[in-house]
C-alpha cells in the first residue's frame, strides 16, 4: 500500500515502506543496556532501554506516537520486548504495566501508541516462551503541566502525585514481578511517579524497560 500510495519511510523519510530495511535494522539490532538517567530522581527501578532517542529511532517513536503510523507499532513493541526481557534477568514471567496517558491525550491522538507497543511486546514475549501480561494498572489522577524546558528537579515536583494504582488491580499484584513500561527515558521522572504510585499500594516495580532513552547529564540547578 505504501508502495502505491507513495509512502515514506518513517525513519529516514525515503520513498517506499513504512520502515525501509535499512531503518528496520537500526532498530531490531539494539542492545538493551542499563540507561540511569543523571541526576536518579527518588524512587526510579533499575532502568532499561534499547537505542539512544535521538536520529531513526527517535523519527520512528514520533511517526508512531503522534502521526499514528500503527504499522511501526511491531518494530518498535518488538524493541520494547528486548528491553523487558533484559529486565526480567532469569525471570520468565512478569506483568507489563504501561505509564498511562491522559484520556484527553489518548482522544487527541486518537489513539493509546504506549499500550500498543506494550501489546506488542507482550505477544513477542510470549511466542519465546514467557508468560508476561498487561497490566493498565495505573491511571492519571492529575495531568502535569506541559514537560517542555522543565528541569529534572522541576519534572518531579510537576508529576508528584499525578498517577495513581487502579483498585482492581491491587490484590492481583501484590507480591507478583511487575515492570513498568514506556517508550521514552528523559529524566526519568515519570516512570518514577509510577513506580511511586505502584509502591504506595504495595506493588513493587522489578524494574523499568523504554524503547529508548537520552543521552542525559546532570546541569547545575537541575
Amino acid at each position: 500500500m505504501d508502495l502505491v500510495l507513495g509512502g515514506r519511510c518513517a525513519g529516514c523519510d525515503r520513498p517506499g515502506v513504512s520502515l525501509c530495511p535499512e531503518c528496520q535494522h537500526a532498530l531490531a539490532g539494539c542492545t538493551a543496556y542499563r540507561a540511569w538517567p543523571d541526576p536518579v530522581p527518588e524512587g526510579l527501578s533499575v532502568p532499561t532501554a534499547t537505542a539512544e532517542y535521538g536520529g531513526v529511532v527517535r523519527s520512528v517513536i514520533l511517526a508512531h506516537k503522534e502521526h499514528a503510523r500503527y504499522a511501526l507499532a511491531r518494530p518498535l513493541g518488538e524493541a520494547l520486548a528486548v528491553a523487558v526481557q533484559t529486565t526480567l534477568g532469569a525471570g520468565r514471567a512478569a506483568w507489563l504495566c504501561p505509564v498511562p496517558s491522559s484520556a484527553s491525550t489518548v482522544r487527541q491522538r486518537g489513539h493509546d501508541p504506549l499500550r500498543r507497543l506494550s501489546a506488542v511486546a507482550v505477544r513477542r514475549l510470549r511466542r519465546s516462551g514467557y508468560d508476561v501480561r498487561l497490566a493498565d494498572a495505573l491511571a492519571v489522577v492529575r495531568r502535569p503541566q506541559d514537560q517542555a524546558g522543565l528541569s529534572a528537579q522541576q519534572r518531579s515536583a510537576n508529576l508528584s502525585g499525578a498517577f495513581e494504582a487502579r483498585s482492581r488491580w491491587a490484590e492481583r499484584l501484590t507480591g507478583q514481578p511487575v515492570i513498568v513500561v514506556d517508550d521514552v527515558l528523559t529524566t526519568g521522572s515519570t516512570l518514577a511517579e509510577a513506580c511511586r504510585a505502584l509502591a504506595v499500594r504495595g506493588i513493587p516495580v522489578l524494574g523499568c524497560a523504554v524503547v529508548a532513552a537520552t543521552r542525559r547529564r546532570a546541569l547545575p540547578g537541575s
